[in-house]
């Protein structure tokens, strides 16, 4: 595994924070939630990125050791991100031997205490009392911008079955047909959990859809047509994909699925952001035919960024 470096430019100059580490196992949803943060940072004050990236499928001393070998010449960060469980031994490890402080994103597994700070969703700390060094958020982190105040792109997002929801073809598509049958054009992309069966349905039952298979579209699809889309609507399951349709400023509706679980703390998540209003779910949106702008921006790795930085003035 290599060293990854790279240097984000910035928008203002009044504080230094270069350099920052991200330790990264890989995997593509997790290097993203540390990169969001880094290059929300970045937006602030300069800053200069360095990924490490350790292989997930090596033992925890092997993880350490690989760790220490990459950042020997490195030189000393001010903040070391880090998500997804394997990382967090060489987290702590490298956060003490370089004396500076760790940051690891989403709830660890390891206790609290053990890093400078944890960014995570709230839903995985419910309840008033806050340990000192938690930052909680409205769900992952993630590197996407808003996207211009002029744009008129409508994008539907699909997702698939998960833990918490089930799936149900048939009725997914009787919801895009009367969604789609308003206005257009429209753009459909789906996903690696998407069942089989659903495009060929769809694409027959769609005429005002142009569909973008997740299989022919290039890295970076999504979050480039996020930006240009004032409408997008994301089913159920795709957590990952509401939010990051919610942190473009687009208007974002709901697509019901089956859920598995009454309660859960996903589903909880979800229930939250209908209720203050940042999400439409379908059968609103079928009585009232408006989707309505978010009451306010949600631009959370920004948010992060500001608090971290805080350490620093």
């Amino acid at each position: 595994m290599a060293i990854h470096s790279l240097h984000l430019e910035t928008e203002h100059l009044k504080l230094e924070t270069s350099p920052l580490w991200i330790l990264s196992d890989g995997k593509p949803g997790h290097e993203n939630q540390s990169l969001g943060l880094a290059e929300a940072m970045a937006r602030i004050a300069p800053c200069s990125v360095h990924v490490l990236r350790i292989s997930p499928a090596d033992g925890w001393i092997s993880r350490i050791r690989h760790a220490v070998t990459l950042a020997a010449d490195l030189p000393r960060p001010r903040f070391i991100i880090a998500a997804g469980h394997t990382t967090h031994l060489p987290l702590c490890w490298l956060a003490k031997a370089h004396h500076t402080t760790s940051v690891v994103l989403m709830k660890p597994s390891l206790p609290l205490a053990c890093f400078g700070v944890c960014i995570a969703p709230q839903h995985d700390f419910p309840g008033p009392k806050k340990p000192p060094n938690l930052i909680t958020t409205r769900g992952a982190l993630n590197r996407v911008l808003p996207g211009p105040p002029d744009r008129k792109g409508k994008l539907i997002l699909i997702g698939g079955p998960s833990k918490t929801h089930g799936w149900d073809t048939q009725s997914l598509i009787r919801h895009l047909a009367t969604i789609t049958s308003e206005s257009g054009p429209w753009l459909l992309t789906d996903s690696r959990r998407t069942p089989s069966d659903f495009l060929p349905a769809a694409q027959s039952a769609l005429p005002e859809v142009t569909f973008h298979p997740h299989t022919t579209t290039p890295p970076g699809w999504v979050p480039s047509h996020l930006a240009d889309s004032a409408e997008v609507w994301v089913t159920e399951d795709s957590v990952s994909m509401i939010y990051e349709s919610l942190t473009s400023g687009a208007r974002v509706g709901l697509l019901p699925c089956p859920r598995l679980k009454s309660t859960s703390r996903v589903i909880s998540g979800l229930d939250s952001l209908v209720a203050d209003g940042f999400l439409t779910p379908f059968d609103v949106w079928q009585t009232s035919r408006n989707l309505p702008h978010q009451p306010t921006p949600l631009r959370e790795a920004d948010r992060c960024a500001k608090l971290l930085l805080q350490h620093l003035t």
